[in-house]
Formats: structure tokens, sequence, C-alpha cells
């Protein structure tokens, strides 16, 4: 017994040599020390933020010991957790015993600071033991911390470490830029987009001119990548350019850089019908949307009345758009809807519980809508297809959508990271959930084509051939359980958009009564819920 106890001894105390071996070895790429006050710091904020926001109240003591596991994933020998009123922290030697490495009591349950500084203190008398941790260094031992954590939570919160959280915050704002893409074509550079609110559109250069040169130098022979390296640059500084219009006259102006978001919405007419692609939703996409229907409004000739309309309806592909600002959402919404509700949004936090309204007015009231979905249209984009469906204002033609309706709010913390927390659900204007249970199309083309064929033979006979299901999928409540939304989806599996999806939406607007047939009727209370 006396010898067992001895080897187990040496062994624990050989363990707790190797960091410093792997000093002068190995781990030569570890860091020297954990970074206690900027993880402490961290933990702080990000439980501040997420106690009155996380959509389901959790303690402090439990986010602290789901976080704790994430030291485990990084080295499997260590175990960290908060049990009957202790702080644990345990190594597994090689002979399978644990020994006790750190033994404290726990804070008061509401002291937030006390337990992000007890946690940044047991990850770091992890790491001054365990070469692994040192290897992976302090950014993934906190990654670890809010991924263990957010995984007792739901699949959308989440952490992103400085670097990555900078480039999220450049993909939601934009790049200093001029407003254009560039393209090579037949031996000339050509303007490839030209979004409507960008410096170089408001100097009248126009998808398709030719871009002749930048800051004097020309073009011709350059790659594209080289091009768009001349075209941006620092916010508010100027560039000077020279280009071809359609016209063939040759202009040149100087433009002012400034933060552009991508371009996510592109127009193209097909025949009298304008199709709207919108990709994603960035900081930019509910007014490029107003932006691009207005201009076709000016360029065919279209009025805002009724009498003989120059294009004969909008057909909007959210066709695998994840989502991504709800805010350009329900801006997009408000230019095809008549004041009314869009969306409600519910959770626990006073300013996550919002009714989200359409009040400018329906820019294009005489005019057919469609939407086309698959299975996978997401987040901000069922927001959109829900309202203009729910509104009887568009037909939805598809799939059902993948189900994403949770809204989160982002913090910017102490390291630069930012914190994603979901702290509310949506909910469309006839009162169903999105989350799980997604948008349902009101003409569904992911069975058979027999089924679809089937689908137009009762449009045709002025019967909405989805009736039934959307009657109850629109009469479902939260909370639902995982079955009963596949039950609910089942009239309409999610699939992949198809061929067939544009055919459909063509012909709903070449045909006013089958269109007319496939609307929802009209909510009664939508006007009057946007009352104070």
């Amino acid at each position: 017994m006396i010898r067992a106890s001895l080897l187990s001894s040496l062994l624990l105390w050989l363990l707790l040599q190797l960091p410093a071996l792997a000093r002068g070895g190995s781990a030569g790429n570890a860091e020297e020390r954990f970074d206690l006050l900027r993880a402490a710091g961290v933990y702080t904020s990000a439980l501040t933020f997420m106690g009155p926001r996380i959509l389901e109240p959790v303690a402090v003591p439990q986010l602290i010991a789901w976080g704790l596991s994430g030291i485990a994933a990084i080295d499997p020998r260590l175990r960290a957790e908060v049990r009957d009123g202790r702080l644990r922290l345990r190594l597994i030697g090689p002979d399978r015993r644990e020994h006790v490495l750190l033994l404290r009591p726990t804070p008061n349950a509401t002291d937030t600071s006390a337990w992000a500084r007890e946690a940044a203190e047991i990850q770091e008398a992890a790491y001054n033991v365990s070469p692994l941790l040192r290897t992976a260094g302090s950014g993934a031992i906190v990654r670890g911390f809010f991924d263990e954590m957010f995984n007792h939570l739901d699949p959308y919160s989440r952490y992103s470490p400085p670097e990555e959280a900078e480039d999220g915050r450049t993909r939601r704002a934009g790049q200093a830029g001029v407003g254009i893409t560039v393209a090579s074509r037949a031996g000339q550079i050509v303007v490839a987009t030209a979004p409507a609110d960008g410096p170089a559109a408001v100097e009248g250069v126009r998808a398709g001119d030719a871009l002749l040169s930048i800051d004097g130098k020309n073009t011709r022979g350059r790659d594209v990548a080289t091009l768009l390296g001349w075209l941006r640059g620092p916010e508010d500084t100027s560039v000077s350019v020279s280009w071809r219009g359609r016209d063939g006259e040759t202009r040149s102006a100087d433009l002012t850089r400034t933060l552009i978001p991508p371009e996510t919405v592109q127009g193209e007419l097909q025949g009298s019908v304008l199709v709207l692609r919108v990709s994603d939703f960035n900081n930019a996409t509910g007014l490029r949307v107003g932006n691009v229907i207005e201009l076709q409004l000016h360029e065919s000739g279209t009025t805002s009345t009724p009498s003989q309309p120059m294009l004969s309806g909008i057909i909007i592909d959210l066709r695998g758009n994840r989502g991504g600002v709800l805010r350009q959402a329900v801006i997009a919404a408000d230019t095809i809807l008549p004041p009314g509700v869009i969306a409600t949004t519910q959770g626990r936090y006073p300013d996550a519980s919002r009714i989200l309204r359409s009040t400018t007015g329906d820019l294009v009231p005489f005019l057919p809508v469609v939407v086309i979905v698959d299975g996978r249209t997401a987040s901000a984009a069922e927001v959109l297809a829900a309202a203009l469906a729910d509104r009887g204002r568009a037909v939805v033609v598809g799939s059902a959508t993948l189900g994403k309706g949770l809204v989160q709010t982002i913090a910017q913390l102490p390291d630069g990271g930012e914190l994603r927390v979901t702290w509310s659900r949506i909910i469309a204007p006839r009162g169903w959930p999105i989350q799980t249970l997604g948008v349902m199309p009101q003409i569904c083309t992911s069975l058979s084509a027999e089924a679809l064929t089937r689908q137009l033979e009762e449009l045709s006979a002025g019967r909405a051939p989805m009736a039934a299901a959307l009657d109850r999928h629109h009469a479902t409540r939260p909370p639902l359980t995982a079955q009963q939304a596949l039950a609910l989806r089942a009239p309409c599996p999610a699939a992949e958009g198809r061929e067939a999806d544009m055919r459909v939406a063509h012909l709903l607007i070449e045909n006013p009564a089958n269109y007319a047939a496939a609307l929802l009727p009209p909510m009664r209370n939508a006007a009057a819920a946007t009352r104070p």
C-alpha cells in the first residue's frame, strides 16, 4: 500500500512538472501564462449581459458549470465541476486515480463577477498542469468555455473571438469603396454591379458601363482583383474613375470612398416580370430592395396606378438565403405591405418583445408578388416570406423553409470578441412561431411532378391546394415539440430549390385567377395592430 501511494505521488509530481518541461521541449509555441485578468473580464461582461436576456432563465452557477466543461474538451484528463457548494478541479492520472488539484467553496449564487473570477482561476490552475491547454492558448480556452455553455442553450448563441468578430462586423458594415464590382468581358473591364445607393451610381455609373481608368491608370489588361484593390481604400478618401456609358459617352468623376455593405439584391427583368434575387440581409438590403423596385418602375414607365402597368409582377427569390439583419427584412417588407404587423418578437428582456410594423405603404399595390423559398431559406428571409404571405400580399412557392425563428442580440466584449445571444422568438402575423415550424408555401414544389400538376389543376378550379395544411400550420402556437413540427411540415418537405419554382412563379403572375386562388385571405386586424 505504501509503495502504491508513493508511486501515485510520483506520477502526480511528474504530471505537475510537464509544463516546465514543455517550455523547453515540444510545446515551444505555448503561451507562458494564462491571461487570467482578460478571461475574468470577458466572463463578467458576458454573464452580466446574458443573465436577463437568454430566453429561459439559467442561474450563473449552472452557466459556469457548463462552461468549465470546456477544459475537458481540450484535455480529457482534467475535470472541473461545481457540486455540493464546492468548485473542484480534478486530474485523472495514468493509473486512472483522481487527484484533487483545487477545492474551494462557491461564491454567492448572484455574485456574477466572483463566479467569473473563480472560473478564470480554475482555468489558470488547469492551464498550469496541462501541456494541451498551454498549447491551445488562452484564446482557445475562452472559446471552449463559451462553446460548452452554449451547447446547453440553443444552436444560435455563440462567442466569436476578436479576429472573427472583426470580420463579422466588416461583413455587416461593408468595406470602404465606391459601390461597384467589375468583371472582364471581351477584353475590356465592365461594371458588373452598381448599387443605387453607392457613390459611383450617384455619379451616373451603371452596370454594363466600361471602366476605362482608375486614378489615371488604364484598366485594360488588369485582373479584377487588382482593380478592386485600386477602388478600395480608407473611408472618406477619394478616387478618380473614368468610364464609357452604354450610350457611348465617356465620363469621369472623383468618388469618395464609403463603407458599403456587399451587394445582396440583384434585379433582372424577365419579360414584364421583375425578379429580385436576395442572397442575404446585411445593413443595406432593405433599402436596396426598395431602390431596385423604384428604379424599375421609373425605367418601365409604370406608375402607382393600376391602369395598364408596364410591369406585370414581382418575384422575390429567397432560395438559399440564410437571413441576417432582421431590421432589413422589416424594411423590405415595408416596401411591399400596407400598414400593419410584419412580425412580433417575444422574450424575457423588455427590449426583446416588440411589434414590428409596416408603416410607409405599399410601393406597388397593383402588382402581384410571388416569393420563392426552399429548405435553406432561414431567419430574416423567413420573416419576409411569412409577412407577405400571412398578410395576403404574396403567394409563396417552394418547400418548407428551415425554421429559424430566434433573434440574437450582440454584445462586444472587453477582448474585442462578440457575444451573440438568443433573446426572443419570432411570431408571424397570424400568430404561429417561425422557429422549428418554418414557412409553409401555398404551392409546394418539393413533391413529385404529378403532385405539382394536381396543385395547378386545383388552382385552375379556384381551390387552394395547400389550404388544409396551411390551416393546421397557422393554428399552431408555441411551444411545440420537434415531432409536432415535423408532422406539420410533412405536407411539403424541405428541399433545395428547383427549376419548377421559377416556372410556377411566372405562371401565377401570368394567370391572375390562379394567383388569387392561391393567396391567403387578408387579415382583418392587420391595420388595427399598428395602433399604439
